[in-house]
């Protein structure tokens, strides 16, 4: 259980819409702006993959945590990417990004840096997306969520700890998105425990990075 595991919700079928031009991949220049905006290795951790660069909904982490939402049943499915970017939305799994991933013996970090406007930068948590079930993998697994509060960051900053348990597991996934201008950092630190000050000064250290690439 370390991913917050959802699904979008499904509509009746529509008529198929003309088949549209694939994103161009990011400019060495765009490449070059969202690699500086990632953090370096966290003390005591280690690169599991990347840096990637490319489309977000091309990139190998956004495909892994699509899948898995696909292979989860949500009490409410709306609340799948509520607390973070949602890659379900064609607006922002076109655009260019750059994704780390590190790991160690206590958890994991996925951090990504997606080139947004700032009207698609991730609204605050639905009410119903709280508390809820999910069925991931054969086990009911119940997320709750709060809201915790941080010092604003960039122009704009939101940050949630949720704590998933299911069967005799329990995991905690702390959840930082941060924008500045045209650029939307989005972290998320998977672990048995994520304490709000750790969460908080992680975030801040990604955001000196997204302010010096933001410029």
């Amino acid at each position: 259980m370390t991913v917050i595991a959802g699904c979008s919700s499904e509509k009746a079928a529509a008529p198929a819409p003309a088949a549209s031009t694939p994103p161009s991949p990011p400019s060495p220049a765009e490449s070059a702006k969202l690699r500086a905006a990632l953090l370096p290795v966290p003390k005591g951790m280690k690169v599991a993959y990347g840096p990637e660069v490319g489309t977000y909904g091309e990139l190998k982490s956004t495909k892994q945590g699509l899948e898995a939402i696909r292979q989860a049943k949500l009490e409410h499915p709306e609340c799948a990417g509520a607390a973070q970017l949602d890659a379900a939305r064609p607006e922002i799994a076109k655009a260019p990004a750059a994704v780390i991933g590190f790991t160690s013996d206590r958890g994991a970090i996925t951090q990504a840096v997606v080139a947004l406007p700032a009207a698609d930068f991730p609204g605050p948590l639905p009410g119903q997306c709280d508390t809820y079930r999910a069925q991931v993998r054969g086990t009911e697994v119940t997320y709750h969520t709060r809201d915790l509060a941080m010092p604003r960051q960039g122009d704009e900053s939101r940050a949630y700890l949720t704590t998933a348990s299911g069967g005799d597991r329990q995991a905690q996934i702390g959840t930082v998105t941060i924008r500045r201008g045209g650029l939307v950092m989005s972290l998320m630190v998977v672990g048995r425990e994520v304490k709000r000050t750790g969460l908080l000064e992680l975030g801040r250290l990604a955001d000196q990075n997204l302010s010096r690439a933001a410029v």
